[in-house]
C-alpha cells in the first residue's frame, strides 16, 4: 500500500474526527437509553459540568497552569476561571 502525502494524511484524520457537538450528542443519546424512559432533572447543569470541568482541565494543561493565559483562551475573566477551578476541584493549579 502506498503511503498517504501530508495532504492525505491531514484529509484522513479530519474525516476521523469526531465533532465535539456529535460526541455530546451521542452522549446524551446513551445516557436516555440507561435511563430506560425514566425521567431525569437537572440534566441542563449535569451536562455543563460534564463538559466543564475537562474543558477547564485541557485549557489549564495548554497554558501549563497559567489562569491569566487560560481566561484569555476561554473568554472570561480570571476570577471566574478561579471559582470554577475551586467548583470543580481543580484549584491547585497556579
Amino acid at each position: 500500500m502506498k503511503p498517504l502525502n501530508d495532504s492525505q494524511a491531514i484529509h484522513a484524520n479530519a474525516i476521523q474526527r469526531i465533532c465535539l457537538s456529535d460526541a455530546v450528542h451521542q452522549a446524551l443519546e446513551d445516557y436516555f437509553q440507561q435511563m430506560n424512559g425514566h425521567r431525569c432533572q437537572g440534566l441542563y447543569g449535569m451536562v455543563l459540568s460534564e463538559v466543564e470541568k475537562p474543558l477547564l482541565r485541557c485549557v489549564m494543561a495548554q497554558c501549563d497552569g497559567n489562569q491569566s493565559q487560560a481566561a484569555k483562551m476561554l473568554g472570561i475573566n480570571r476570577a471566574t476561571l478561579r471559582k470554577k477551578l475551586q467548583l470543580y476541584g481543580l484549584s491547585e493549579s497556579r
